[in-house]
């Protein structure tokens, strides 16, 4: 699990405002800075969603509520070093970068990932999030590209999906199918068009890396006149191997 932030102790005169309390040994306690738990930053080209090719800074969080079989950034999960807003914001100015994805690991576990967000858009960056659609987007702030992943059967964890995200996307953000078979791709079609995906925003077809062909994912949705954009992960290409792309 992520550590539980928020509250630091303090010996002595405390200084500025805040909350605080009294603790023991006349100690105080004050509420330190709003803190996050992080995976890793990092510079690297965008691999996926329809910005893909473009040089991109990632900052992972760490934990998830989800474990899809398929997972490949499973290291997410526990590791991590603790970080304020403004740290994080510090570091990810040092690229000189426009445009910032926020991932995980499943980055909305974490409430301050919301003011990251907020101060990120502040600062004039291009936002991304990607999410696993398991928990609501309704608190994301309305400029951030909501990138929601719909977990296909083959995941093992369809029956995770918060559904009412989709009736909250908007036309600039994304939802994203990974398929790992034909199951996963007719589950994947079948809820395209029932729920009329596509009127919504962009819908974007992905295959497992490595387990389906994604030559037959083309022709499948080929096949099918299905009105979605089939991806690749492109980071996998350039650096095979390469747990985050670099």
């Amino acid at each position: 699990m992520v550590p539980a932030l928020g509250f630091c102790q303090r010996r002595g005169p405390v200084l500025g405002g805040g909350s605080q309390g009294q603790g023991r040994s006349g100690s105080r306690l004050v509420q330190c800075p709003p803190m996050l738990w992080v995976s890793e930053i990092f510079h690297s080209i965008q691999g996926e969603s329809s910005r893909a090719g473009w040089p991109c800074v990632f900052v992972r969080l760490t934990g998830c509520n989800l474990r899809c079989v398929w997972c490949d950034t499973a290291y997410a999960f526990h590791e991590g070093r603790s970080m304020s807003v403004g740290e994080v914001v510090a570091e990810v100015e040092r690229y000189r970068c426009p445009l910032v994805e926020l991932t995980g690991g499943e980055p909305l576990l974490q409430p301050e990932a919301i003011p990251l967000m907020e101060e990120l858009l502040r600062r004039g960056r291009r936002v991304l999030l990607e999410t696993g659609g398991g928990l609501s987007i309704a608190d994301v702030p309305r400029g951030v590209v909501r990138i929601v992943d719909v977990k296909c059967p083959g995941s093992g964890e369809s029956d995770r999906n918060h559904w009412a995200n989709l009736e909250i996307l908007e036309g600039k953000d994304e939802i994203k199918f990974v398929v790992a078979d034909r199951r996963d791709y007719s589950w994947a079609s079948q809820q395209v068009r029932e729920r009329d995906l596509t009127r919504r925003c962009s819908v974007l077809f992905s295959p497992v890396h490595g387990v389906l062909h994604p030559g037959d994912l083309a022709r499948w949705v080929l096949d099918d006149g299905l009105p979605v954009r089939v991806q690749i992960q492109l980071h996998k290409i350039l650096w095979p191997g390469a747990e985050r792309g670099v």
